[in-house]
Parts: structure tokens; sequence; C-alpha cells
């Protein structure tokens, strides 16, 4: 029998589609966009807009001259209007999912487009998009398309492509707030020369402390103050920027030649390329842009950057290089050398709380990042708590908050200096645009259907543009580089036990699934008895029954009257549609139900307690009877409903099987490490059945053994 779903109670957040989608409609949303786009200063932009505290002291200059500062100017300002206003203002914000966007929206959105996903959740969803299946019938594949569908090898690849990316921008959480932060507090060196490293180090740390231990209220509690700060921060750095270029070097613009690009890489040779992984800085938090998307529209983030954020850049490093021009050695703290002395300490200020307003953009990012993870299955479950009742990207999980604080102040502390920070900062950077770069051009190719001349017209300048980017810090790597490498295998390492270990669950599953005759066999049989109650049993088979069913029959001896198989679906789409939400079908034997739960990876997953879950379900149920009828069934509607609603009364019970891994001494030694670390991953994760916020007391786990 067919799906069939039942009538779902509106959302909080108002439906399915991405908030980046038919919102330029009419004029009045002219301020809407207008005031969003305010808005985007606070959480798109913070740590973009800040990157003038560290760009020119994290780079080893050498007896830096006139034409050198030119050459730098000049590609720090081809850079942002390249990789910030073509790449990522024109081009990229257009390939978003349901207005998600990131490196793995864009995965899922060729997943969803094309068969090259390896995910079960991408086989379940292909299922279920009619749409998708009736375009792709009338339009050939592209040929990329179709060799992608046609190797595994290269579907692996695309995978770890997206999986990189992902690690990378958890990398960037980590960086951010240490680099961001510090660079701020070392601007109490400038007039205090007393003022030891040490005490930098440690007054940052400090911060930093007490910035996660605020994560727990939520981004919205003091997001009222986050657009003001860094609206002051963007409108005041380019003043002073204007200032210096009037008062130093009023022909600075003329670096916006392309000439002093290739007279600095003539004069400075291998130390020129080298300086590239100090540049690159210029561009870091670019891509928020494109990660934050889902929280704001499209058209916001444009305006934002194009009005404001790109112009403050350009003036801001304008001023300071006319200031390090007469001044060639203060590049070591070339920000608070160039602010003028009767503002130097309201711009302390102002850069300090604009250099935490960043570290706070990046850790919400984090917490988005680790959330779609758990959500796809591919991260032990770890708690996530959503923050507001009205947007629900803003999530905050405890484990991961205090991983990240661990992390930044040990950065902090660990590396010290300015420079290895930056190092490390250049590699995240530039690795997260590359992916991009990879990505983006795979989906002009297999979605928008580009021309592939066209799409060569994008990605060979920005591929040998980031390329050379990726290549310069790739020797900063024994300098501090490594780190985000380090953090990015440990990530990855985790990722792929704790999926590995669920494959190999799901495999066994399927091979030793309960079919609906065998189901019918046990119920069947004499000692089984149907006890009062209404029963969620769950399961993570999609075609047939958990294998722990007919463990449970046969030692419990027992089914409840009314018993609802509830799977949980994840989908690689950012968000369900509500009529598509809970899906209902009857499984043959008397008050025995499927029920399907779907969730795409930016859907709140947490509901308000169990009996909400049950309400919901129960709801659907009800209308299912009433709606769709069987005239197979023994029994008539009324008799039904009235079954269902004594099932309910006599009481709720959420029951989950817990099948482990018995891995014996005859398994192979790749079994024996990944499954073994796949079970101490799971051992200290938390249930999937609070994370749904079922009453402890309604839970009940069954216990099975799958010997490897």
């Amino acid at each position: 029998m067919d799906l069939e779903a039942g009538p779902i109670r509106p959302r909080r957040d108002g439906g399915g589609g991405g908030p980046a989608a038919g919102r330029e409609t009419d004029g009045s949303n002219v301020w809407k966009d207008l005031l969003l786009a305010y808005k985007t200063l606070g959480v798109v932009f913070g740590g973009l807009v800040t990157s003038p505290l560290y760009v020119y002291p994290s780079m080893n200059l050498s007896s830096p001259t006139e034409a050198d500062y030119l050459g730098i100017y000049s590609i720090m300002f081809w850079t942002l209007t390249l990789i910030g206003v073509v790449k990522y203002v024109c081009i990229a914000l257009n390939a978003d999912d349901h207005g998600e966007g990131g490196t793995f929206a864009m995965y899922s959105l060729l997943c969803r487009h094309a068969d090259i996903g390896i995910l079960p959740s991408k086989r379940v969803y292909s299922e279920k998009e009619p749409l998708l299946h009736n375009q792709s019938a009338m339009a050939r594949k592209p040929k990329l398309g179709e060799f992608f569908e046609q190797s595994i090898t290269a579907r692996r690849v695309l995978l770890f492509i997206a999986v990189l990316g992902m690690c990378m921008l958890i990398g960037d959480g980590i960086l951010t707030p240490a680099i961001s932060v510090l660079s701020a507090i070392d601007g109490l060196r400038g007039p205090f020369p007393s003022v030891s490293k040490p005490v930098v180090e440690g007054l940052s740390a400090a911060i930093l402390i007490g910035l996660f231990l605020l994560q727990k209220y939520g981004t919205s509690k003091v997001s009222f103050l986050f657009s003001p700060i860094m609206a002051a921060w963007t409108f005041t750095t380019p003043i002073i920027g204007l200032y210096s270029i009037v008062h130093y070097y009023p022909g600075i613009f003329k670096a916006i030649s392309p000439y002093y690009i290739v007279h600095f890489f003539l004069r400075n040779k291998r130390q020129g390329w080298q300086l590239l992984g100090g540049t690159v800085l210029c561009i870091t938090g670019a891509e928020a842009m494109f990660a934050d998307l889902g929280h704001f529209s499209k058209k916001a983030i444009q305006i934002a950057f194009l009005s404001s954020i790109y112009p403050s850049l350009v003036l801001t490093y304008a001023g300071q290089t006319a200031y390090l021009i007469n001044n060639v050695n203060d590049f070591g703290d070339g920000f608070y050398k160039f602010v003028p002395r009767p503002v130097y300490w309201p711009m302390f200020a102002i850069a300090t709380l604009a250099a935490i307003v960043a570290s706070q953009s990046l850790i919400s990012a984090t917490f988005s990042v680790i959330k779609q993870s758990v959500v796809l299955d591919y991260f032990p479950r770890v708690k996530v708590v959503h923050t507001s009742q009205h947007k629900e990207g803003e999530v905050y999980s405890p484990e991961i908050n205090f991983i990240l604080m661990v992390l930044c102040v040990g950065v902090i502390l660990g590396f010290g200096g300015g420079k290895a920070i930056g190092n490390a900062f250049g590699v995240v950077v530039i690795m997260v645009m590359l992916i991009t770069t990879v990505l983006l051009t795979l989906v002009m190719i297999i979605i928008w259907r580009a021309p592939p001349i066209l799409a060569m017209l994008y990605f060979v300048p920005f591929f040998i543009m980031e390329g050379a980017y990726v290549s310069a810090v790739f020797t900063k790597i024994p300098e501090g580089g490594w780190l985000p490498f380090a953090v990015s295998i440990i990530l990855a390492l985790i990722m792929f036990g704790w999926y590995y270990g669920r494959q190999r669950k799901i495999e066994y599953e399927m091979k030793n699934k309960v079919t609906l005759e065998r189901l019918g066999e046990l119920l069947a049989r004499p000692e089984v008895q149907r006890v009062p109650g209404l029963c969620f049993f769950y399961s993570n088979i999609h075609d047939g029954l958990t294998p722990i069913l007919g463990h449970y029959i046969k030692n419990m001896s027992s089914l409840h009257t009314v018993t609802m198989f509830v799977t949980l679906r994840y989908l690689l789409v950012a968000k369900v549609d509500q009529s598509e939400r809970i899906l209902i079908k009857r499984l043959g034997p008397d008050g025995v139900y499927g029920c399907t739960v779907q969730y795409g990876y930016a859907d709140n997953l947490s509901l308000e307690g169990g009996d909400d879950l049950a309400a919901q379900v129960m709801s659907c149920l009800q209308w299912h009877i009433q709606m769709i009828g069987d005239s197979r069934s023994p029994v008539s509607m009324e008799e039904e409903m009235a079954k269902l609603e004594a099932a309910r009364i006599a009481g709720v019970v959420h029951v989950r099987g817990k099948m482990r891994f018995y891995v014996g001494k005859d398994a192979g030694w790749f079994d024996k490490v990944m499954l073994r670390f796949y079970e101490f991953l799971h051992g200290i994760c938390r249930s999937a059945l609070p994370i749904l916020g079922m009453p402890l007391q309604q839970r009940v786990e069954i216990g099975m053994l799958y010997k490897v």
C-alpha cells in the first residue's frame, strides 16, 4: 500500500522553503531587504570586515619598499574584487539548496539532481522526488553527471571533498576567535610597551572563555548588540583609511592597476609567492557569505557587501598601505599604528568588541555544521539545543562548545604569536574557497546546464588564482599550517568511523529484516499476546522491519494492541515540505502501522517533548483511518478509532533497539579497528531518543548483539 500523508500542524518557521527564495516580489520588500542587510553586518561579515586587524601583522616582510606595499595592496584589491564580488556575490549565492548555502549544501544539491550520492538518505529521497524524475527524463544528463553516476570512485572523491570542506569550516570556527581576539587585545602593547605577550594571551583567553560560557543563552539574547558594533567598525575604519590616504600617500589607488602585481612578483620572485600566504587573509570570512545564506536573503547579503563591506575594506587597506609606505617597518602592528592617537582608545574598544562579534559568527556556524552532520548520521550524536523559538538556525551544542573553548584557548596559549595562527588560518580559508570553486563548477555543468566553455571561463581563472594561494599557504604547514589539517584529519576519522559502523548495522538489518509475512507468523503464535497500550517502535529500515522486532517478540511473547513502527528519514535536502513531514501506512496485521518522519538537515529535529510527537502521529493516523479507510480490514472505522483511543489512554511507550557489534577473533583487522572505534564512539555519544525529547519514563531499550 502506498504511503499517505496526514494533516500536519504548521511549523513556527513558516514552512519548508529556504529564506533566500521568493522575497523580492514587490516594492514593499525593499525595506525588509535593507533591514536584513543591516543585520548581516553582525552575523555574516564579522570575520571578513575585521581582517585588517591581522593581515599585515601575519606577513613575513623583510625590508619592504614602496613598490612592495603597492604590489601587496594591488593583490588584496583584486582578491577582494574577484573572489568577494565576482565569485561569491554574483555566482555562488545563486547555488543555494532551499535557501541554505555552504559546501555541503552544494553537495546535497548535486545529489538531488543526479544519482551521485552514496548516502542511504539520498537513495530514499530519490524515490520521493517525482518532479526531479520528470525533469531528468525530459532533459538528457550532461556527460559529467553520467560519469559521476557510473564511477563509485568519483562519487567517493566528491564526498571526501565535501566532508573536507565541512572539516575546514569547523577549523575556521577554532581559529577565527583566536586570531581575532588576540589581534584586538594586542593593541594594548602600543601605548603600554610594558605589557608582555603572556598578559595579552591571558586576557584574550579570558575573553574567549567568557564568550563560550555565554553560548548557552543563544545569540538572540545579545544579537541586538552585534550589528551596531559591526556598523561602527565598518564605517569608522574607512574614515581613518581616508585620513591616512590624504595624510600619507594620496596616490595609493594607482596600485589598482595589475601592473603592480606583475612588478611585485618579478621583483620578489619566491618571496613574493610566499607572501601570498599572508595576503589571502584579506578575504577571510567571505565563505561566511555563502555558509550563512540560510539566515538571510541573497539580496540582503549582496546589498550589505557591495554597499558597505567591500568599500570599507578597500579604503581601510588603502589607508593601512598608505601609512606603511611612509613607515615601512611598522607592518608588525599594521592596524593600530595607522590609527591616529586622538581616536586610539575608542578604536581599541570598537576593535575588541568587533573581534568578539566576529568570533561569535564562526562559533555559531560551527554549531550549525555539527548539527547538519549529526542529522545526516555522519557524526556521533551530541546534544543540540535550539536557542530561539523563531530562528531555527540558532543552535547550541554543550559538548561542541566545550571542545571549541578548549581548542581556542589552547591555540592562543600554544601558538602565542599571531603569525603562526595566521598561517593556520590561511590554510583553512583558501581550502574552503578552492573546494567551493570545484563544487560550484559541478553545479554549473550538472544542474544549471551551463555550456562547458562558460563553466571553464569561471573554473580556470579561479582555480589558478586559488591554487597559487594554496601552494603558498602549504609552505606554512611547518609554521602552524599543520593545525587545520590535524583537526580535519581527526574530524574526518571520527565521521568515517561513525558512518562505517552505521552502514554495517544497516547492512545487517537489511539482510535480516523481518518481513510482513514473518511478522504475521510471529503474531499468530499462541504464546504471543497483544497487551494494551500504544507502542512507538523505532527502526532505521525503510523497507521491512528491524531484526530486533523478532528478538523482542520471541523474548517478550507480546506486542502492544497498537504498534507504530517509526522510521526517521533524514533527507539530503535543507527542509522537508510540510505535506511530506509525517507519512502513515497500514502494515497488514491488526493494529500495526508504519510511520515515516522526514527531516532535512536544516530542519528542527528537537520536538516539544514525546507527547508532541505522539500527538502529531496520532492526528495523522486518525486522519488516515477516517479518510483512507480499508475495505479489506476486518474491523470498522469506528472500531479502529475506538481501539486507537483506548491504546493511547492505556499508556504510550517508545521502544528503541540497541544493536551492538561483537567483534570476534576471526574478524579482519580493518573491521576490528573501525568497529571497535565505532563502539567507543557509540558508547560515549547521546541516545537518539533524548534528541527527540522522549520522556524518560516512556523509554524502553532492547539490546541485541551482532557478531562480525
